[in-house]
Parts: structure tokens; C-alpha cells; sequence
């Protein structure tokens, strides 16, 4: 008996893509909203302060918030949407050229960059976790990790020899990088916020 092919990352990438960039676009909004809504008043609380802990307001006023001059949801609001429109182009059938996915890739370190920087800022200095920056978190991990991987294995990006086993690795172990990534995430949290945790079991 033949057996069917399983969903290979090609075939996967524009789902990824859309699916991802749609709830980034969506966190974007939102949080254009309530930093509207925080500009209009700025002593009320937002819908998305739940705790002292997960909240947005304390970090929608930082520094942070708007690290290029204005704020970085429209970041969020530019980028995930062109990462939307590249995933649901890819399921009409369109084909990219290489010179389009490395600049794809380029967009994608400066996400994770960004993202990560953020993380660390959130986590670190402001003291304070946004829950719709967490999915914006949560969904420009499988973002880069795909989008890499995805150029790595169709040569968009060059693998040097001596990487080769490693890529390979990478590419057979894909869905345990992406668990670990998020269970460290996970874990710098519950570690530095413990204090707050534990008042609530």
C-alpha cells in the first residue's frame, strides 16, 4: 500500500504565514486602540490590565512602547500584514523569486530581533507582561523558525559545509526547537515573577 506524503513545510509555510500574520495584525490593532484610548484618558485603566503583573497600560507609557519615535504597533500593523498577504498570495499559487524571500528572511530576524528585545525589556526593566504583546511573542517564533528553515532547505540561503549536519538537525527536529523555544520563554517568566505566582496558588 503507497503511502501518502505528509504535509511538508512548502506546503505548510503559507499557512504559517497567513494564520500568523493575521493574529499579528489583529494583537496590532488592539493595541492601537487602547493606546488611543490611554492618550484620550490617561488615568483609566485599559480592558487589558487584568494584574498588577498582565497588564498593558504600564507598558504602553514606556520608553519601549515606541522605540523608533512613534509606536511600535504600527509596526505590528505594517508587518504583519504584508507577512498575511505573502502567505495567502503563496496559497493562490504565486511564486517568489530568490532575491524576494531573502528580503522576507531579512524582515523576519528584525522581527525575532525586535521581539526578543522586547521580551527582555517586558520581562527585565518595565516588570510588567502585555498579554496581546505575549502573542505577538508567540507568533513571530514560528514566523522566523519557519521562514529560516524554509529558506535554508530551498538554498535561498546558502548553508556552509561545515553547518550542514546541524541544518539537518534542525530540519528533522524542527517542532522540538520550537517547544523548547517557548518553554525557556516560559520558564525566564515563572522564575522572575514567582513572587507574584505564588501569592495566587
Amino acid at each position: 500500500m503507497k503511502k501518502k506524503p505528509g504535509i511538508t513545510l512548502a506546503k505548510a509555510l503559507p499557512f504559517i504565514l497567513l494564520v500568523g500574520g493575521t493574529i499579528g495584525v489583529l494583537c496590532a490593532g488592539i493595541l492601537t486602540v487602547e493606546k488611543i484610548a490611554l492618550l484620550k484618558n490617561p488615568g483609566n485603566p485599559l480592558n487589558c490590565d487584568l494584574s498588577p503583573i498582565v497588564a498593558c497600560g504600564p507598558v504602553i507609557n514606556t520608553p519601549q512602547a515606541s522605540a523608533f519615535g512613534f509606536p511600535n504597533p504600527i509596526i505590528g500593523l505594517v508587518g504583519f500584514g504584508v507577512v498575511a498577504t505573502i502567505g495567502a498570495a503563496l496559497l493562490a499559487g504565486a511564486a517568489f523569486k530568490r532575491w524576494f524571500w531573502v528580503g522576507l528572511q531579512g524582515g523576519a530576524i528584525f522581527g525575532i530581533g525586535f521581539v526578543t528585545w522586547l521580551q527582555f525589556q517586558s520581562i527585565f526593566r518595565i516588570g510588567t507582561l502585555c498579554p496581546f504583546c505575549m502573542v505577538v511573542w508567540s507568533v513571530m517564533i514560528p514566523l522566523f523558525w519557519y521562514v529560516t528553515l524554509y529558506n535554508l532547505r530551498e538554498g535561498h540561503i546558502k548553508t556552509p559545509p561545515r553547518l550542514k549536519s546541524l541544518v539537518n538537525f534542525l530540519q528533522r527536529h524542527h517542532g522540538d526547537v520550537l517547544i523548547a523555544w517557548y518553554l525557556i520563554i516560559a520558564g525566564v517568566i515563572l522564575h522572575h515573577f514567582w513572587y507574584f505566582w505564588e501569592t495566587l496558588l
